[in-house]
């Protein structure tokens, strides 16, 4: 898409802002903005190798700037997208109980999707949206979605550094397949969920 920044955008932006271009660029990135991390992360680690940029000041910015934009998503949720639900969540079938559902599920199990969902695409952008709205405590969502930030990072950053153009042409290839494995994904989940279901009821009878 024409308005998604292209490898060379992202190139000019790391080489002229830095370390405050990376950080500004991801935090946004998360929190909405059409940014594509993965590569803009994975060409950070090309510059390092290349001596373009520090690597501490690089994976600081690329750390904090995660951290920033998951955090904010998570205060954005936890004040308007919570109240925009207790407001109107009447006329979309989402009341108190529900909600308070919500929150139980997300203590138990959402959590888990802080940490694995920096790696889908589309994914990481609700994942702290979402938290907030459930209310999920504080000390929870860091401990997930901080963590996951880490590794996140440290992955892409990495595949950029030790691989080069290698590296690159190896994460387009995947980013190429990435919906394909996603919906292979989606539809291993639900049938293991029906043959569950079928086992339980047929266990029953």
């Amino acid at each position: 898409m024409d308005y998604i920044p292209n490898q060379e955008t992202l190139i000019f932006w790391l080489d002229n802002y830095g370390s405050i271009g990376l950080f500004i660029l991801l935090a946004l990135g998360i929190i909405a903005l059409p940014v594509p991390e993965e590569t803009l992360m994975v060409i950070s680690g090309v510059l390092i190798k290349q001596g373009h940029l520090l690597a501490v000041p690089t994976l600081c910015a690329a750390y904090g700037g995660s951290i920033c934009g998951i955090t904010m998503s998570y205060l954005i949720g936890r004040t308007a997208g919570l109240h925009f639900l207790h407001r109107y969540g009447k006329y979309v079938g989402m009341n108190e109980k529900r909600l308070k559902k919500a929150h139980e599920w997300f203590e138990k199990y959402g959590k888990w999707s802080l940490f694995v969902g920096y790696f889908i695409p589309g994914v990481r952008h609700f994942t702290g949206l979402t938290a907030g709205i459930s209310v999920l405590e504080y000390t929870h969502f860091a401990t997930f979605a901080y963590l996951g930030a880490v590794f996140w990072v440290t992955t892409f950053v990495s595949l950029g550094y030790f691989f080069g153009t290698y590296g690159m042409s190896i994460f387009q290839a995947v980013e190429d397949r990435v919906e394909f494995l996603l919906v292979f994904a989606l539809i291993a989940i639900v049938a293991f969920i029906f043959f569950r279901k079928y086992r339980n009821n047929s266990s029953q009878r």
